[in-house]
């Protein structure tokens, strides 16, 4: 597998030379300065291009072209944003670039509760706690109809402990919470967050569902044309939240759009922590399931509750069969490598690291986004991919 590194450009702490440091052969970022919705000029995308590859790295995948929210409501300008969309489509063809990863998560982005865990070994790390998101919902937000989501027992422990928080508790409750609202859509305070909830959940399942289908019939054309893999991230966590519909949260819903939108250009990028965080998803079966459409490889586990928590754990240390899936990702390799007559790489990032040593303490580090953290995953990940290449050389995998 070709190992890749999320970079968040030239303000990013990791720099690219960090990264050769890690062993990483590719980059994975995106124009991160461009706001929501408008469109990537050839001329940025090759610029980005050239200070990657100055430095000694390819440029392997978008993460991502962010689709505006008014593209997954078809309301207000959508239109526009749509064609913008083509536009960056057709800058990253011509550019050379062939994966985009993307998601299609209405309002919320990736969440969690807690982006400072501490762990048993004092390392940091990314968590999401079911009370409170209900805490939230129900007494913060206070979302109309919010208490039909919750059980009762949930209702009655959020509100016990909703009692005893302080006013500094709720506002990093509430930071957290939005720290994975995408940018530059206006919706980063509490109320333009309600009302943005509010629209998605009148629009519904079906809606949402709908709108997501008609975005890819649109586009992907352009993608094929140019050249481009789309390539869905999962919903993050893969359930509804705050009563917003998702659409690719287990294997029926990937399932679903591969067969309602049959192209080339359609694609997945499998994110073991965000499919992971159901356990009735068995990422080694959708693997092989959908190892034709799988694009691109997100490696991250977790540690599972039964009411939905979680939190981000070492990467071979958690509930999901990472080495199960390696190899089933292996085995998806060969056969393309076979099928094409070439060597095939599926392009893999260390997804989430924990904050250890001096980033513990380092203002300027991203919570889940370390360097050392990332690291130590990409090189435990890395020690799996070369013992199974091992030991299949020698025939005993």
């Amino acid at each position: 597998m070709l190992e890749t590194w999320r970079w968040f450009g030239p303000d990013d702490p990791v720099s690219l030379k960090h990264i050769i440091q890690a062993g990483a052969k590719g980059i994975v970022t995106a124009l991160h300065e461009v706001p929501t919705g408008e469109p990537w000029s050839l001329d940025a995308v090759l610029e980005r291009k050239k200070l990657i590859e100055d430095a000694g790295l390819v440029w392997s995948v978008v993460e991502s072209i962010p689709v505006h929210l008014a593209i997954k409501l078809r309301s207000g300008d959508y239109r526009r944003f749509i064609e913008n969309y083509k536009t960056s489509l057709e800058s990253v063809g011509r550019a050379g670039i062939q994966t985009v990863c993307y998601n299609f998560m209405p309002v919320i982005d990736w969440t969690r509760t807690n982006l400072a865990k501490e762990l048993p070994n004092s390392a940091v790390a990314l968590s999401f706690e079911m009370t409170q998101v209900a805490i939230y919902d129900l007494f913060i937000l206070e979302r109309e109809n919010a208490h039909l989501d919750y059980s009762e027992t949930l209702i009655e422990r959020a509100d016990q402990l909703f009692r005893k928080m302080s006013d500094d508790e709720i506002i990093t409750l509430e930071t957290n919470i939005l720290a994975g609202l995408p940018g530059g859509e206006g919706s980063h305070d509490r109320e333009g967050f309600r009302h943005a909830v509010s629209a998605c959940v009148k629009a519904g399942d079906t809606g949402i569902r709908e709108n997501f289908h008609a975005f890819l019939r649109e586009v992907l054309p352009v993608a094929e044309k140019a050249g481009v893999r789309m390539s869905i991230h999962p919903d993050d966590p893969p359930f509804p939240l705050f009563g917003i519909p998702r659409v690719m949260s287990t294997a029926h819903d990937a399932r679903e759009m591969l067969s309602a939108i049959p192209s080339p250009s359609n694609g997945i990028t499998l994110c073991a922590g965000s499919f992971g965080s159901r356990s009735d998803n068995d990422l080694v079966r959708m693997a092989q399931e959908f190892g034709p459409h799988i694009n691109f490889v997100h490696l991250r586990n977790v540690r599972r509750e039964k009411d939905g928590s979680f939190h981000e754990s070492d990467h071979l240390d958690g509930d999901n069969d990472m080495i199960g899936l390696i190899g089933a990702l292996m085995d998806e390799e060969d056969r393309r490598s076979a099928t094409d007559g070439s060597l095939f790489q599926l392009p893999m990032r260390p997804d989430h690291g924990h904050l250890i040593g001096d980033e513990v303490n380092d203002d300027k580090a991203r919570p889940g986004y370390s360097f050392a953290g990332r690291m130590k995953g990409l090189a435990e990940l890395r020690g799996v991919m070369m013992t199974l290449k091992h030991l299949r050389a020698q025939g005993s995998a």
